[in-house]
């Protein structure tokens, strides 16, 4: 059996800020990573493809506050950079 997915190391190149902002987008990171997995059982973020974002932030938490939708979209930024694609610049 493989280990899980580290998010935290999966990121840990791109997160800047607070410590509270950092642990903000670890949070939300392994929630949209969860979410795809369960969708798609893509587990592993240098699988995604833009489509998985998209429908995340789209269908998933469509019914959220504005402001948790942002704070989503930032996440999604920072998995994008870390994949070097230009998804969400």
């Amino acid at each position: 059996m493989s280990k899980p997915f580290d998010m935290e190391l999966f990121l840990a190149g791109v997160l800047t800020g607070s410590h509270n902002t950092r642990q903000r987008h670890l949070h939300q990171a392994k929630i949209i990573q969860a979410a795809i997995s369960e969708r798609w059982q893509r587990d592993n973020p240098w699988t995604w493809h833009r489509k998985h974002l998209i429908w995340f932030i789209n269908h998933r938490i469509s019914q959220r506050a504005e402001a948790t939708r942002y704070y989503y979209r930032l996440t999604a930024q920072l998995i994008s950079r870390r994949l070097g694609n230009t998804w969400f610049r």
